[in-house]
């Protein structure tokens, strides 16, 4: 699976009492599917995963990928401490349609230096799991270079997201994994292929039927020729080396990934800001360096404060200011306060849709 360009990691909306909002979630798929977006990721770090259990956890990756186009790349976020249940709900997200899946380290690993732990924990997911595996670098629960390194080389493993931050992080990780090779299917004009589209091509068109003889039925007389479904012309692919593929993590640390190397990004502002955060992309991609430079200082200042300090809270309320339903997050974290809410309104300014 292609990872190339920019992923959205999706919040995930509640009512003011708590209980999860689908509709709204359904609702911000959409808007994001009509986006430049190369994906979206359910659960992931802006999902508030943890606060879900697992009937919650089920309907909302089932109504994330039933609103998704079948272009978009679609990231299933795994975050269970167990193996039996990451692979349970791995197998889940697989069954209604998921490309990828996003693995973490289990909340009683996050200290670190458990290397032996972290390689077991990563080993036994990526060995059983019905989905390939991005593995998931956080600022609060980094992955060793070593641990990257020795998996990546694993069949079942695609890249990384590194969201740590640290600068020239990026280029480290694709030199300690320039030895592996990769491929994968995308289309003509080398974009990713989704099991999605390739079972919308195999499906029957609707309308369209050759037709059966009668002489073919069996019981001999007469009967009425039955329409037999056709399917639809064929997803024209080809094959793209990719390597092993590692992303940004963080807004601004995304251009400078990008010429570290990285395939493509998770900036966590793309949830309010998506055409902000693909502008840089873009920049860099036309060869425009002044251009992308420009694009992605724009987005420091607000990165900073809403992404960095405020996290979700902040997040969710620059997402109302932009036509996604943000809404409050759920207990333990807190919404914005007014005063924050006024700074928001004034990161935003230059960032509206």
């Amino acid at each position: 699976m292609l990872l190339d360009g920019i992923h959205v990691p999706l919040t995930t909306p509640f009512y003011p009492d708590g209980r999860l909002n689908l509709r709204k979630l359904e609702h911000n798929v959409d808007r994001y599917t009509r986006t430049l977006a190369a994906g979206m990721i359910a659960l992931g770090v802006d999902g508030e995963a943890t606060t879900l259990d697992d009937a919650e956890t089920r309907e909302a990756l089932g109504i994330a990928i039933g609103a998704a186009g079948a272009e978009k790349v679609m990231w299933a976020g795994v975050a269970r401490d167990g193996v039996v249940a990451t692979l349970g709900m791995i197998e889940h997200a697989a069954g209604v349609g998921y490309d990828v899946a996003l693995v973490g380290l289990p909340s009683v690993l996050a200290g670190g230096g458990r290397v032996k732990e972290t390689m077991t924990w990563f080993q036994a997911v990526a060995d059983r799991s019905a989905l390939p595996v991005v593995l998931a670098s956080e600022a609060g629960r980094p992955l060793s270079l070593q641990v990257i390194g020795d998996l990546a080389g694993h069949a079942r493993v695609l890249g990384v997201v590194d969201g740590t931050g640290a600068v020239g992080r990026i280029g480290t990780i694709k030199e300690w994994t320039a030895g592996v090779k990769g491929t994968a299917t995308v289309t003509t004009i080398f974009a990713a292929v989704t099991g999605r589209m390739l079972s919308k091509t195999a499906a029957p068109v609707e309308g369209a039927a050759t037709y059966i003889g009668a002489d073919s039925l069996q019981g001999g007389g007469t009967a009425v020729a039955i329409a037999a479904p056709v399917s639809a012309p064929s997803l024209r692919t080809r094959l793209r080396e990719t390597g092993f593929q590692v992303l940004a993590g963080t807004t601004s640390g995304m251009l400078d990934g990008f010429r570290a190397g990285a395939l493509g990004a998770v900036p966590r502002m793309a949830v309010c800001a998506p055409q902000a955060c693909y502008e840089v992309l873009a920049g860099w991609k036309d060869g425009d360096q002044g251009l992308a430079d420009e694009k992605q200082v724009r987005l420091l200042k607000a990165a900073a404060r809403i992404e960095e300090q405020m996290g979700v809270p902040g997040l969710k309320y620059a997402c109302d200011l932009n036509g996604y339903y943000g809404g409050r997050p759920r207990l333990p974290y807190l919404p914005v306060s007014g005063a924050e809410r006024a700074e928001i309104e004034d990161l935003m300014q230059g960032m509206r849709n």
